[in-house]
């Protein structure tokens, strides 16, 4: 087998493994093989050719981590309503205890259970209606209910 055969052979590989785990990293390795057989198709020695792959499977795979395919998004678990099915769901408080210098606290019955709420930042201290924004281990992070999203 001819080394084009053999760098073409890896690039088929990288390309169905690829297919297997979706992340695209592996198909810019395969660029880089595809790369590699090209260049040894050409006459290039061994040494060339592993370079040429090397170096253009690394500039696509930094190049895909740049992309806005390569990032992941790191969503907040504790904010994101998809993962928690509390954020967004409203509760009443009746009485905020206050703390010089410390953020507002309340006692809640939500779902049948005693929840330790805090006021989130740009909220009224005041008896009524709150939106939990999110929830920190077993405290509810709430903002009045007709303030806006922050």
């Amino acid at each position: 087998m001819t080394d084009w055969m053999i760098w073409f052979a890896v690039a088929c590989v990288l390309i169905i493994l690829e297919m297997a785990t979706g992340t695209f990293y592996l198909l810019m390795i395969a660029i880089g093989a595809v790369v590699g057989g090209i260049v040894a198709l050409s006459g290039a020695d061994g040494t060339w050719q592993c370079i040429l792959a090397a170096v253009i499977a690394a500039v696509a795979t930094f190049a895909l981590r740049r992309s806005r395919f390569g990032r992941s998004e790191n969503l907040d678990a504790s904010r994101d309503p998809s993962v928690n099915l509390d954020i967004g769901q409203t509760l009443e408080v009746t009485e905020w205890h206050h703390v010089a210098g410390a953020v507002s606290t309340a006692r809640v019955m939500y779902r049948g259970a005693s929840w330790d709420v805090e006021l989130a930042g740009g909220g009224t201290a005041v008896a009524g209606q709150f939106r939990i924004q999110q929830v920190q281990g077993n405290r509810l992070i709430v903002i009045n209910n007709n303030a806006a999203d922050s």
